[in-house]
């Protein structure tokens, strides 16, 4: 992994920057945009002019960090563990991330066989609480599982949670699931997803901004959430507080013309306030799989229509189902009112009202017509759909 050329020159810069600066720091990614890589690791590490946009503070800052940081040894130990650095510019890199501007990822380890790009293209993030109630990791691994049997990549975060929720119901279903890291993806956090964060990289990808053994921080969760929204074609939130860090990856999505998804919950629960609030919104509500197909996926991917099960009175004949209509809930009618409710001749209503005598639906008393108990229940069944 080491070399003259330009590219590899390049990974070297980004691989050292990758230690220097956090992730998402918009100041160095407009360093990186205006002079390139390489010149930036230049005057961090040797000290040349100081860039503009900081003070001296925080550029000693930088400096200090530059100081004993060797991209060759971070290469080295990626390798040894199976671990790729993917840059701007190469084939792997998947190309929406660069909507993020100069907040892009300088790169990302990737950990995994499949491409990151070509997954990426076809991706939808779940993503919701970390203390999650049973219904939201319920929901969470049946949509998961829902999403990769249609042939999409199911991306999250790792967390505990919706976030495992999520990658189980994706790997169950034998699909494609990929875990961003807020830490080096050498380093599965948190411990007790070990087992799982080590089945998607053997099923699946893990991917992370962060150099191999570094740890996460609270800064370095929300500002991964920012890749996760870029990544997908959409974000799906199932449960969050109104305080949850699911929701920025939701309002980064939004910001960057992704699609933003909701599960609805119990106005109880307070996980679901957070979910609730973005349905206030622009947020679009969602109950299953097919539904989210629909929204990120190709056109004629359409969810099947919602309906109630088909009762007897379906299967008449719209004449027929006017004249069934017409009759009152309770007591006989005259044939006389029954075709002006039924909007039809008395001749029409009469024949109608023999068809539905001979299938069970009415019966005859003296000169007038009543429902039978079976049709009763029926129309009040089919009065409470409309």
């Amino acid at each position: 992994m080491t070399g003259d050329t330009p590219l590899d020159g390049d990974l070297h810069a980004r691989a050292f920057l990758a230690r220097v600066l956090e992730p998402g720091d918009e100041v160095g990614g407009r360093w990186v945009r205006e002079l390139g890589a390489a010149e930036v690791a230049r005057r961090l590490r040797t000290g040349g002019p100081q860039l503009a946009g900081v003070t001296d503070r925080r550029w000693n800052g930088l400096r200090a960090r530059a100081e004993g940081t060797e991209p060759e040894r971070d290469l080295s130990a990626a390798d040894e563990a199976g671990v790729r650095y993917v840059c701007p510019g190469d084939v792997e890199w998947p190309a929406q991330l660069d909507d993020l501007g100069d907040a892009r990822p300088l790169g990302l380890w990737v950990r995994g066989r499949p491409s990151l790009r070509m997954w990426a293209l076809r991706s939808v993030a779940v993503v919701g609480a970390r203390a999650c109630t049973g219904y939201g990791a319920h929901v969470s691994a049946t949509l998961a599982a829902g999403l990769a049997e249609a042939g999409w990549v199911v991306v999250s975060g790792g967390a505990y949670g919706v976030d495992g929720a999520a990658h189980r119901g994706a790997l169950g279903a034998g699909g494609a699931t990929v875990a961003v890291l807020a830490c080096g993806v050498d380093r599965p956090y948190p411990r007790g997803h070990t087992e799982l964060i080590t089945r998607i990289a053997e099923q699946g990808l893990v991917v992370g901004e962060l150099p191999p053994g570094e740890h996460p921080t609270p800064s370095r969760f929300i500002l991964r959430n920012r890749v996760i929204a870029a990544l997908t074609r959409g974000t799906i939130v199932v449960e969050a507080a109104h305080r949850s860090g699911s929701l920025v990856t939701a309002r980064a999505a939004r910001r960057l013309g992704r699609h933003t998804m909701g599960v609805p919950g119990p106005v109880t629960s307070g996980l679901s306030a957070g979910v609730h609030e973005l349905l206030r919104g622009d947020a679009v509500l969602v109950a299953d799989a097919a539904d989210v197909v629909e929204l990120v996926g190709d056109m004629g991917e359409l969810a099947p229509d919602r309906r109630g099960p088909v009762l007897p009175r379906d299967l008449l004949e719209p004449a027929a189902r006017r004249v069934l209509a017409a009759l009152p809930g309770r007591g006989t009618a005259a044939p006389y009112d029954i075709a002006r409710g039924a909007q039809t001749t008395e001749d029409d209503a009469i024949a109608r009202l023999y068809e539905l005598r001979s299938l069970g639906y009415v019966e005859r008393h003296g000169d007038g017509w009543k429902l039978t108990r079976q049709a009763v229940i029926s129309v009040r069944a089919g009065r409470g759909r409309g």
